[in-house]
């Protein structure tokens, strides 16, 4: 038997006004837009390849300090701030970091700190997907949504990529990597790429052929990676119009929809308690906001406007 492992070290995390201040998360919430903007950060330097240097690192090592840091913010939020029903992802930082830390992690699976570690990770990414919040994922200059890292943008609802034509330097990029087709799979059993594509063998074929080239937003839209790839002259226009819209959308329809279609694909036991629309519409229907005195239904043709509970539960 070895030696057990040393308790981990507390997360370092100051609260500020209307911020989470983590190493690797930093959270910004915006109180009266009521949305919060989630900037993931790249490693800082080349990671670790070596087991020795890995164990070293301990609860640094980038993998392992993302996914603690990450889950407690998800859980901070969805614990403390229910009126902020609309999340912000973005990153920031070295796409070829990202890849190589990837890389890392699927040398060394089978080495006991690395597979907890992935199991953290996608422990951490599932808990995005059984969020009862709104995610829109941000792709700007500067952002670095290659391999592990574009898990979290697969894992939104929408996608806005920003397309750059006339300064290419610029432009971002994302990158398949081969820890999206199956390292953190989603509680459907599928990767999340499979879940996006309905595990169509042409579709993933196509996304596999480009795996591991940057593609520009013309090329993601095209393969379907990303939801919309405005330009920088509609950027700031849409993507406010496409967030202040869903932010005024009653919280349960929202709750009910987002859940259904996060969960597609194979059924489990897993699915239909986080999936089915059945469940989710009798559900909705009975809140206030829909049958309150001022719920939706009640409202409906009467020239007035619903006033709804902004808790997302």
């Amino acid at each position: 038997m070895g030696a057990k492992p040393a308790a981990l070290p507390p997360i370092t995390r100051v609260i500020e006004d209307d911020a989470l201040r983590y190493v690797n998360v930093p959270v910004e919430v915006d109180r009266a837009k009521r949305t919060a903007t989630l900037t993931i950060q790249s490693p800082r330097g080349a990671p670790p390849s070596q087991i020795g240097a890995i164990e070293a690192a301990g609860a640094a090592w980038y993998p392992l300090a993302l996914a603690r840091e990450l889950e407690d913010a998800i859980l901070s939020m969805r614990t403390n701030e229910l009126d902020i029903g609309t999340w912000l992802i973005k990153t920031t930082g070295d796409a070829a970091a990202v890849l190589a830390s990837d890389a890392t992690l699927l040398a060394n699976k089978d080495h006991w700190l690395v597979r907890e570690t992935i199991g953290y990770l996608r422990r951490t990414f599932s808990r995005l997907d059984v969020s009862s919040r709104s995610l829109f994922c941000l792709i700007e200059s500067g952002s670095c949504f290659a391999g592990s890292l574009l898990e979290l943008a697969l894992a939104c609802d929408r996608i806005y990529m920003l397309a750059l034509p006339d300064d290419p330097t610029r432009a971002p990029k994302v990158t398949v990597g081969e820890a999206n087709f199956g390292l953190f799979p989603m509680v459907t059993g599928q990767s999340r790429l499979q879940r996006r594509f309905y595990d169509e063998p042409p579709s993933m074929e196509a996304v596999r052929s480009k795996a591991g080239q940057a593609l520009d937003a013309d090329a993601a839209f095209a393969l379907g990676l990303v939801t919309s790839n405005p330009d920088d002259i509609d950027w700031a226009d849409e993507t406010r119009i496409a967030i202040e819209e869903r932010v005024s959308m009653s919280p349960d329809a929202l709750t009910g929809m987002e859940a259904n279609l996060r969960f597609n694909g194979p059924e489990n036991m897993f699915t239909r308690v986080f999936g089915r629309l059945t469940a989710w519409q009798n559900w909705i229907f009975q809140r206030p906001n829909a049958v309150g005195e001022k719920g939706a239904l009640k409202v409906y043709g009467k020239g007035d406007k619903a006033v709804f509970d902004w808790n997302r539960v």
